[in-house]
């Protein structure tokens, strides 16, 4: 019988995050999440306006709070875990639950009577008119 044996650079961390990884799995303890940006947003401007696009499936109108001080625009919402009956419990959990809070800066000022926000399909879209005062102007240049 041949046996061949391979060098290989071993990881003690990685190793022990698996194992933790396998008591939490078998015990139902849940591991904090790695926070990241969340909603994902995508942010396109032109001469006139910004459009804000932003991904909240499993969010109601009820549950997203918009606001605006300045060029900051404010999203705030928040999702329930859903309630667990007696025996139930989670094999894998992905989804987060909970409050989150995301402030995006804006390139310009916007003319807050004009903004206009709507929910459809997990997609939240804003449209954020620039005011009139912030919109470039061109000069004309006389000669003497």
């Amino acid at each position: 019988m041949l046996y061949s044996t391979f060098l290989q650079k071993t990881d003690p961390m990685r190793e022990l995050n698996r194992i933790q990884h396998e008591i939490d799995r078998l015990f139902g303890a849940e591991r904090p999440v790695k926070r990241k940006l969340f909603p994902p947003v995508n942010v396109w401007t032109n001469q006139d306006a910004a459009i804000i696009s932003a991904e909240l499936p499993g969010f109601d109108m009820k549950d997203v709070h918009l606001s605006i001080v300045g060029n900051e625009l404010t999203m705030k919402g928040k999702r329930e875990m859903p309630e667990m009956k007696d025996g139930e419990f989670f094999h894998r959990r992905e989804r987060s639950y909970g409050e989150f809070e995301r402030i995006i800066q804006l390139p310009f000022v916007v003319d807050h009577a004009k903004i206009e926000a709507s929910l459809t399909d997990g997609v939240l879209k804003i449209a954020l008119p620039r005011a009139e005062s912030d919109k470039p102007i061109n000069i004309e240049i006389k000669s003497n």
